[in-house]
């Protein structure tokens, strides 16, 4: 029986021998993973949250670890590098899906701008009653986002070229309303 107590403290003694020494290399690799996701360009514009969570973990951890709380320590280290982790991969798959929406629409928007500069070139030649002078105003407004959306498109600023082209859309659907409007005030009269 004695030699089962004197294992049983043997073993007991390892065990907190093993966390009485800070986890230095977690928490190195955890110090490192944080860093890399920082300067990680899609993890900080798309996965803040996540990057604020292994910065928060990143902080307990070297709080536990100058209380001696090794085990907890280690266990913040292991959450912040997970947290880091994940930022990077989630930004990245955010930045994927951002280029590809802000690619399909500023695509999808030299058609309609196209089509209603002719139908405006149009009600002008048929001498519509329309606000000429506001609606090629408007006109013009979407053509220059539609080229700012362009010029962030190219420039990789993909939330920019998103918001710059859902300006358009409205813009042309309110052109093309007034024309539609003029057309059957015109056919009335007639």
């Amino acid at each position: 029986m004695k030699i089962v107590h004197f294992v049983l403290l043997v073993v007991l003694g390892l065990g907190l021998a093993a966390c009485a020494t800070p986890p230095t290399e977690e928490m190195t690799k955890a110090v490192d993973a944080v860093t890399r996701a920082e300067n990680d360009a899609d993890a900080v514009a798309y996965a803040p949250n996540l990057l604020v969570r292994a910065r928060d973990a990143l902080t307990k951890m070297q709080s536990e670890a100058n209380a001696k709380r090794y085990d907890t320590a280690k266990n913040y280290a292991n959450e912040a590098i997970n947290n880091a982790e994940r930022a990077i991969a989630d930004g990245k798959t955010a930045a994927a899906r951002a280029k590809d929406e802000a690619t399909n629409l500023v695509n999808g928007l030299g058609t309609p701008l196209a089509e209603t500069t002719s139908a405006l070139d149009a009600a002008k030649q048929n001498n519509l009653n329309l606000d000429y002078t506001t609606l090629s105003g408007n006109l013009d407004l979407a053509n220059r986002n539609y080229d700012e959306a362009k010029q962030s498109l190219q420039s990789n600023n993909y939330p920019d070229a998103i918001a710059k082209g859902q300006v358009v859309k409205p813009l042309l659907s309110n052109i093309n309303d007034r024309i539609n409007e003029g057309v059957q005030l015109s056919s009335r009269k007639q």
